[in-house]
């Protein structure tokens, strides 16, 4: 039989509607997770999937799951989702889309009467952003054993209200056990510009950089600017300036799509006319292969040796986070490859910069990513934008590599 398309004016629809809880003036959303608009958007996720026919479930860290049946109970779900919180001040599309993709491929399931072998989740995960709780991906990371619940339950917003009271206050601290999944699949926007400065529909996400992220202390002399002579300085700044250089230079010359940025510098005294006696920096390197990011990180540390004797400074280099690159499941990655092929949009393989959920479950399932370009490549911003064509494209290649995994049973009104 003929697999549908998703009904590309609903889907849109769903994300506008849904875009209105936690809207913000320049058309994002602030829907910071375990909130009041967290649990309103929560809310009318459950209510569209029940809606259409699912069941809702929610575990303890309040990850959600919408399932819709199949015809073999034994089977291990087949899963679709993505996240419902936003940065502070973020777009309508960053996980939501996700959620919403997912949701649209049941309804058009249902509206062509299509059952599946392995039932169908939708998931929506708890705190991926962590714009509010640290870490990141927390529920995708319980869920995978990268954490435990009791850890994450025990975390603290600024505030110093914990996770499992903010769950409890939404009301969305659940019992369920999550059951093994059979595969997961992720469509989100880019969050860069590759796809739409190429002209490309259909990003094949090939896995997630790996990362490596340190926070680095230059220790030299606070001194008055005007008396202390160029050559007898220990500017901490100047050594900075050099940290900064060398870390694009790292990632400009090594391989394996290498990334290297300085986000955050911090300037002690931070006056006019003294010699900078403190520096504090962060370091952020990234690249798709274990090897190479390791050698991007000695290659820093070597750096940083010729620095200190040139500048007459001394560093301390401390990693704060790791995550290894992740690799999405061959098979599944094809499935999304000939998805793409077989509805005529225009594809190519790609990597992930940033982080999803799908890198945690990749841990516990096999799992893959679909790509569609974002206006600008912007992402975590209010003007965060995507087209209705893309978007529905996305679904559609989603929808199509779900069945390869699920599996098309029968015509449900045949089977009536």
């Amino acid at each position: 039989m003929e697999i549908p398309r998703v009904n590309r004016e609903r889907l849109w629809r769903s994300l506008m509607d849904l875009a209105r809880i936690g809207a913000t003036p320049k058309g994002g959303v602030r829907r910071l997770t375990l909130t009041e608009t967290d649990r309103e958007g929560r809310d009318l996720f459950a209510r569209w999937a029940r809606e259409a026919g699912m069941s809702v479930s929610v575990d303890a860290i309040g990850n959600m799951y919408a399932r819709r049946a199949g015809t073999d109970p034994r089977a291990a779900p087949v899963a679709m989702g993505s996240h419902l919180d936003s940065q502070p001040s973020g777009g309508k599309f960053d996980g939501a889309y996700g959620v919403m993709a997912g949701l649209e491929a049941v309804r058009s399931l249902n509206d062509a009467g299509v059952a599946t072998r392995a039932p169908l989740d939708v998931i929506a995960w708890t705190n991926e952003e962590g714009s509010r709780f640290v870490p990141t991906m927390m529920g995708s990371g319980v869920f995978a054993g990268v954490h435990t619940l009791d850890y994450a339950l025990a975390q603290t917003d600024i505030a110093g209200v914990s996770v499992r009271d903010a769950l409890e206050a939404i009301g969305y601290a659940g019992r369920a056990q999550p059951q093994p999944l059979g595969a997961y699949f992720e469509v989100h926007i880019e969050q860069g510009p590759v796809l739409e400065q190429t002209g490309t529909t259909i990003g094949v996400v090939q896995g997630a950089l790996g990362q490596r992220w340190f926070d680095l202390t230059i220790t030299g002399q606070d001194a008055h600017a005007g008396p202390t002579p160029m050559e007898m300085r220990k500017d901490a700044l100047l050594a900075a300036s050099r940290v900064v250089l060398e870390v694009n230079r790292i990632a400009m010359t090594f391989p394996d799509t290498a990334r290297g940025t300085v986000g955050q510098m911090r300037v002690q005294p931070n006056s006019r006319n003294v010699v900078p006696g403190e520096v504090r920096m962060t370091i952020d390197l990234r690249n798709a292969r274990q090897k190479t990011l390791d050698g991007m990180a000695e290659a820093l540390r070597a750096a940083l040796a010729t620095i200190e004797a040139d500048c007459r400074v001394s560093t301390q280099l401390e990693e704060v986070v790791t995550f290894p690159p992740s690799e999405f499941t061959p098979a599944l990655v094809d499935s999304v490859r000939a998805a793409a092929a077989a509805l005529g949009y225009s594809h190519r393989d790609i990597v992930s910069g940033a982080a999803h959920d799908a890198v945690y479950v990749s841990r516990v399932a096999p799992a893959a990513m679909v790509f569609v370009p974002c206006e600008g490549g912007i992402s975590h911003n209010e003007i965060e934008n995507a087209t209705p064509a893309d978007v529905a494209a996305g679904a559609d290649v989603l929808l199509h590599a779900v069945l390869s995994r699920a599996g098309i049973v029968r015509d449900k009104a045949k089977a009536a």
